[in-house]
């Protein structure tokens, strides 16, 4: 049985609430962090920890921290980003909704660390349950003294305050997060200057997403060391994986990283496999922003090596064989799911959700979708195939914000590993719509001309 640190009394009867939050151990790491430990104390701790952030950047959230400017008079912030709105990623989510004090428990423990007196968690706007259940857990902590003046006696002030998110996914990035929470339309920023030097009002800034958060409370409970005994190589902890898809049981699941994809796949203890009695087509591992990789990749490395759920194993092979941890949005597509439909509602995704402020992600989007559109209705030639991929590659690597990239990089592994049936599509338009090709969760096509 896998070890959990986040999930562990997720079926615990009202684990929702302050009280029995508390029974179960809660806040031990806020007493710990404001009674025994110096902030740099627990930013060291989580250094130690190898903690990398859990929204799908992966960078080192010690090093992060550590990049924290301070100058004298100048108020710090820590904000938490709850906007998660990547296609098949709930992970944050269920957390907020299932284990609310885990957050706000890691909050304190988080803003302590960086001296921040004032917090922000900002809330994908749409999640309006999740909201309420957020700001109740921060009053009830309030309540027992675990916020507001003077905590716990130790002379530490911090208040937190929950934002609803602009209705935006580029509200995910995080200066455009920025953006919004100081009232602005959500556009990213040009970097630098970077968040941790002039973040929130122009302050120094730590942006971090709830997970991430949340992994500060077992690593300072335990010890950062011992967090990092847990995983293999540079991919140290658990990871939560939001998995969806074609299989007997998705859900979100706690991992020890190191596991074998194989294994998360059809492992009773996980997914269970893949539904229906079906075969496994295709992979997307961290969510609609990462490579799609055929089962061959899925399941093995180029080299023939077991594929792993860490940042190293996924990655292995780069962009052209490889894939990455992104969001931990897991979804898997059996034989019948047809790749160019779905690769069709992701564009239209990107296309809607653009800020249109670099022209490269503003038009290409667009004319990605076009292309897309013409071959899944059998509109299209050959030459639309390498028409896509000039597309694509004109606008990874070319915007201000990662939402380009994130854009293109679907199409292209999509292109580079199942270029036969986007062929087969144009070949034979009517047969390709009769045949069980296919996501039916999806909402039928938009027109467009």
């Amino acid at each position: 049985m896998a070890r959990k640190l986040l999930l562990t009394h997720i079926d615990v009867p009202g684990i929702q609430s302050f009280e029995v939050y508390r029974q179960k151990g809660g806040y031990r790491a806020v007493e710990k962090a404001l009674k025994t430990m110096s902030p740099d104390d627990v930013v060291e701790e989580v250094k130690k920890s190898g903690l990398r952030g859990r929204g799908g950047a992966g960078f080192p959230t010690g090093m992060k921290w550590s990049f924290l400017a301070k100058p004298e008079g100048v108020p710090r912030y820590l904000v938490c980003n709850g906007d998660e709105s990547e296609p098949g990623t709930f992970k944050d989510r269920f957390l907020m909704t299932h284990i609310p004090h885990a957050l706000v428990e890691g909050m304190i423990v988080s803003s302590y660390a960086l001296g921040a007196n004032t917090s922000y968690i900002y809330i994908r706007g749409e999640m309006m349950p999740q909201i309420r259940i957020v700001e109740k857990a921060i009053a009830e902590a309030k309540a027992a003294g675990f916020l507001g003046k003077n905590i716990l006696g130790s002379g530490y002030d911090l208040e937190i305050h929950v934002q609803p998110g602009g209705g935006a996914y580029i509200c995910g990035e995080e200066t455009a997060l920025l953006e919004s929470l100081e009232g602005k339309r959500g556009n990213p920023r040009i970097k630098p200057p970077f968040p941790a030097v002039s973040g929130l009002y122009g302050c120094p800034t730590v942006v971090n997403n709830v997970e991430s958060i949340a992994a500060t409370v077992p690593i300072v409970n335990d010890g950062g060391e011992e967090y990092a005994k847990i995983g293999i190589e540079r991919s140290t902890g658990t990871k939560l994986i939001s998995a969806s898809g074609n299989l007997v049981r998705p859900g979100v699941y706690e991992i020890e990283m190191g596991l074998p994809m194989e294994e998360f796949i059809y492992s009773d203890e996980y997914c269970g496999g893949i539904a229906n009695g079906k075969r496994l087509k295709a992979v997307v591992a961290g969510g609609s922003s990462v490579p799609i990789l055929p089962t061959n990749l899925a399941l093995k490395t180029a080299k023939g090596e077991s594929r792993l759920m860490t940042y190293e194993s996924l990655a292995d092979g780069g962009f052209v064989t490889g894939t990455a941890m992104g969001s931990g949005g897991f979804v898997a597509f059996d034989e019948d799911q047809c790749i160019v439909r779905n690769t069709l509602n992701f564009t239209r995704f990107y296309h809607h959700e653009s800020c249109g402020q670099c022209s490269p992600c503003r038009e290409g989007t667009g004319w990605m979708e076009k292309v897309l559109h013409k071959i899944e209705y059998g509109q299209a030639s050959l030459s639309d195939v390498d028409l896509l991929w000039d597309i694509q590659q004109k606008i990874d690597g070319h915007t201000i914000c990662p939402l380009g990239d994130a854009s293109a990089w679907p199409v292209a592994s999509a292109i580079r590993h199942f270029r036969d049936e986007f062929e087969w599509h144009i070949l034979h338009p009517e047969e390709a719509q009769t045949r069980n090709f296919g996501l039916a969760h999806y909402a039928d096509p938009l027109v467009t001309t």
